[in-house]
C-alpha cells in the first residue's frame, strides 16, 4: 500500500528527476534531494514526516530560479535566498495538500523550508542539521576548491554556527576538519 509519504516522495523525486545538470549520471537535484534523505535517516531516524518531507524537498526545482536571475552582490544572493525558500515551500505545500496532508503539518513543513525559527524550533533546526551534513559531507570540497583561500574560514564558522551543538561535536567526530576550521566547532 503506497502511503501520503511515498506520494510526496515520488512527486518531489519525479519533479527532481528534471534537473538539467548532471552530476555523474543523475540530476543533481535528484541527488541532492536523495542524500538529504539518507543524513535525515541518519542524523534522525525518528524524524516527523513533514520534516522528512521537508528534508527530501528542500531544493525542489532549485534550477528554475537561476542565481544569476539577481544581482551577484551578497544583498543578490540573500534575495535569491529567501525566494528560493519560498517557492520550495509553496510547490512541497501543494505536493502535500494533492497527497492528503492536513494544513498542521503542510504549515510546519512550509515554516522549515522558509527557515522561520532556525535555532528556536527544534524540526527548523533539524533540517538546518541535515542541510550543513549533506554539504560538508558531498559539496564542501568542490566549493571549496571554487572559492579564494582567504573566503574559506568565513563560510566553514558561518556553516558551523548554523548547526546545532550536538551537530557540531558530531561533524568534530566524523569528518577530518583541518584544526584551523575545527575551532569553528566547538563550543
Amino acid at each position: 500500500m503506497t502511503t501520503q509519504l511515498d506520494h510526496v516522495f515520488t512527486a518531489i523525486d519525479a519533479a527532481n528527476a528534471k534537473d538539467p545538470t548532471l552530476e555523474g549520471d543523475q540530476p543533481a537535484a535528484l541527488l541532492y534531494g536523495q542524500r538529504m534523505t539518507a543524513e535525515q535517516q541518519r542524523l534522525f531516524p525518528e524524524a516527523s514526516e513533514p520534516l522528512r518531507i521537508a528534508c527530501r524537498g528542500q531544493h525542489i526545482e532549485r534550477w528554475l530560479l537561476p542565481r544569476s536571475d539577481y544581482p551577484m552582490d551578497r544583498s543578490g544572493y540573500l534575495q535569491w535566498r529567501q525566494e528560493q525558500g519560498r517557492r520550495h515551500a509553496e510547490r512541497i505545500a501543494g505536493i502535500m495538500a494533492e497527497a492528503g496532508y492536513d494544513e498542521e503539518d503542510i504549515g510546519h513543513t512550509r515554516k522549515m523550508l522558509m527557515k522561520q525559527g532556525l535555532k528556536r524550533d527544534a524540526d527548523v533546526q533539524a533540517l538546518e542539521d541535515v542541510i550543513c551534513f549533506t554539504f560538508i559531507r558531498w559539496y564542501l570540497g568542490d566549493f571549496a576548491a571554487e572559492q579564494p583561500d582567504e573566503k574559506m574560514p568565513r563560510i566553514i564558522e558561518k556553516t558551523a554556527r548554523k548547526m546545532s551543538a550536538e551537530a557540531r561535536a558530531k561533524a568534530l567526530k566524523e569528518f577530518d576538519i583541518p584544526e584551523a576550521f575545527a575551532s569553528y566547532f566547538r563550543d
